[in-house]
C-alpha cells in the first residue's frame, strides 16, 4: 500500500486516511446480529474532488431498527441489502470540508439518508440536502431524530393512518414507546388531541421516564406479568389508536382490546426482524378476525409515500422542539467503532429515545 500511496503522491492526488465500518459477515435470517457481523477497516479517500463532487466530515450517524432487514440477502423491495464487504450505511448528519459543487460551501450543514459508516465521504452534490441549524438550536443530531426521518415517521404516521378527532376522547397505545419513533408518537398523539396516551416499553426506568419526563398518562413494563389486565386497567374506554414498533405478541394483545372502528398505525416491527418472514408479517389468525371483526384498519406506513409533506412536517417539528411541546430524548455513543456495539445495543432495547453515534465533534 505505501508504494501505492507514493506513487499518488508523485502524481499529486492528495489522500487522506479514513475509517470504515463494513458487514464482515451475516447473521443469518433466524440470528441475532453479533459483533462479529462488523468489522472497522482503515482506508484512504481521495481529496481530489472532481465538478459536482463534496467531501464531508461525518459528524452524527442514525442507528435504527430497520437496518437489520439490510443485513441478509433481502428480496423486499424496499430493502435494500449490505454487501459483504461492503461499506454499512445509514442516515448521517456531516460538515463540508471541501467542495466543487456550487450549491455547498465548507462549513455547510448536510444530510444524506445513505450515508456511509465513514469518518469522511465524497458525496455528488445532488446527493445532498443542506440543513439550517438553527431549526434544531444547534443541535445537530436532531436533524436524524426529532427533526429527522423519526419524527417525520412519528408524525405523518400519525396524521395519515391515526385518524385523531379532537374532544373524541381517544385513547392512543404506543409499543416500543420509549424508542426513537414511538417516543415523539406519543407526545405528538397528546399534541393532536388524544384523550388519553399509554406507553408499552422494556424496563420500569423508561415507564417513570414516559410518565414523569414525556407526559403519558401510563406505561406498562412488557416484560412482567399480567400484561393484558394492566392494559385493561390503563385503557379502561379500550384502544382506539395503536402506534405499533414491536409486532408479535405484545401487538396481539393490544390488538384484542381495540374498540370498533379503530386505527393501528403499522410503523415497525421489532421483534420479528430475526426471523424468516415477510415485513411486515401477517398478524395472528385470532388477530385477522378481530380486524375483519371489528372494522380496525392495519396498513403499513412507508414514509417516503409523503415526501410532499417533508418541508412543512419539518417546521412544524422544529417549532414544537423549541417550544418545548416535544422533547427529544437521545441516547448518544462516541466514536465509529462503536456504531456496531449501538446498534446491538439498541436491538436490544438498550437505548432510550433516539440512538445516535457522533463521529467526529
Amino acid at each position: 500500500m505505501d508504494s501505492s500511496v507514493n506513487k499518488l503522491r508523485r502524481l499529486n492526488i492528495a489522500r487522506m486516511r479514513i475509517k470504515k465500518v463494513v458487514l464482515a459477515s451475516r447473521p443469518g435470517i433466524f440470528g441475532e446480529p453479533v459483533a462479529e457481523n462488523f468489522r472497522v477497516e482503515q482506508a484512504v479517500l481521495s481529496e481530489n474532488l472532481l465538478d459536482g463532487q463534496v467531501l464531508v466530515q461525518t459528524q452524527y450517524l442514525s442507528v435504527d431498527p430497520y437496518l437489520r432487514c439490510q443485513m441478509d440477502e433481502a428480496e423486499m423491495e424496499s430493502v435494500q441489502s449490505w454487501k459483504i464487504g461492503g461499506v454499512i450505511d445509514s442516515g448521517g448528519i456531516g460538515i463540508v470540508q471541501q467542495s466543487k459543487d456550487s450549491g455547498f460551501c465548507v462549513g455547510d450543514t448536510v444530510s444524506n439518508f445513505d450515508w456511509p459508516w465513514q469518518t469522511h465521504c465524497v458525496f455528488d452534490g445532488k446527493s445532498l440536502q443542506k440543513m439550517d441549524p438553527s431549526l434544531v438550536n444547534g443541535q445537530l443530531s436532531h436533524f436524524l431524530g426529532a427533526v429527522g426521518t423519526t419524527g417525520l415517521t412519528a408524525l405523518l404516521g400519525m396524521k395519515a393512518q391515526a385518524q385523531v378527532v379532537p374532544g373524541a376522547n381517544q385513547t392512543l397505545v404506543v409499543s416500543g414507546a420509549a424508542g426513537a419513533c414511538g417516543s415523539l408518537a406519543g407526545q405528538i398523539g397528546r399534541i393532536m388531541g388524544c384523550a388519553r396516551v399509554v406507553g408499552i416499553c422494556g424496563t420500569d426506568e423508561k415507564c417513570s421516564f414516559l410518565v414523569n419526563e414525556l407526559g403519558f398518562d401510563g406505561a406498562l413494563n412488557y416484560k412482567k406479568k399480567y400484561l393484558a389486565q394492566k392494559l385493561k386497567e390503563l385503557c379502561p374506554n379500550g384502544v382506539d389508536i395503536y402506534f405499533d414498533n414491536v409486532g408479535g405478541t405484545i401487538s396481539d394483545m393490544v390488538i384484542s382490546q381495540m374498540n370498533q372502528n379503530s386505527h393501528v398505525v403499522l410503523c415497525g416491527q421489532i421483534s420479528q426482524y430475526n426471523k424468516d418472514m415477510c415485513h411486515p408479517p401477517p398478524p395472528a389468525a385470532q388477530t385477522e378476525a378481530l380486524l375483519e371483526e371489528r372494522n380496525i384498519t392495519r396498513d403499513r406506513f412507508l414514509l417516503f409515500n409523503h415526501t410532499d409533506q417533508f418541508d412543512s412536517s419539518i417546521q412544524q417539528l422544529s417549532k414544537w422542539l423549541k417550544e418545548g411541546k416535544i422533547k427529544a430524548q437521545e441516547t448518544i455513543t462516541c466514536g465509529l467503532e462503536n456504531t456496531p456495539g449501538a446498534f446491538l445495543s439498541m436491538m436490544t432495547g438498550g437505548n432510550t429515545g433516539k440512538q445516535i453515534v457522533q463521529v467526529s465533534q
